[in-house]
C-alpha cells in the first residue's frame, strides 16, 4: 500500500525558490507549489517524485515544465513545482 520510491539520487545543481503560488498540476487542476527548482534541461523528475530541498524539507513533485529557446541566447532549463 502507498507510494514506491526509487533509491535516492545523487544531488541536483538548482536554484530553488521556495515561494508560495498558484499552479496547474499534471491533470490540469489548480495546485498551490510551495517551491520551484530550475535545473539543467536533461533532469529526470517525474511528477509525484520526492523531493528533499536544501532547507531539509521533502516535498513532491507536482509539475514538471521543460523550457526551450532554439535560436536565442538563453538557457534551456527545467523547471519542476513542488507541493
Amino acid at each position: 500500500m502507498g507510494s514506491i520510491y526509487w533509491p535516492p539520487g545523487d544531488p541536483v545543481a538548482a536554484l530553488v525558490s521556495e515561494r508560495v503560488r498558484t499552479v496547474r498540476d499534471r491533470t490540469g487542476a489548480e495546485v498551490t507549489s510551495t517551491a520551484q527548482i530550475i535545473a539543467a534541461p536533461d533532469l529526470d523528475c517525474p511528477a509525484q517524485s520526492l523531493i528533499t530541498l536544501p532547507s531539509g524539507r521533502k516535498t513532491t513533485a507536482l509539475h514538471i515544465a521543460l523550457h526551450t529557446a532554439p535560436g536565442l541566447p538563453l538557457p534551456q532549463s527545467s523547471e519542476v513545482f513542488c507541493e
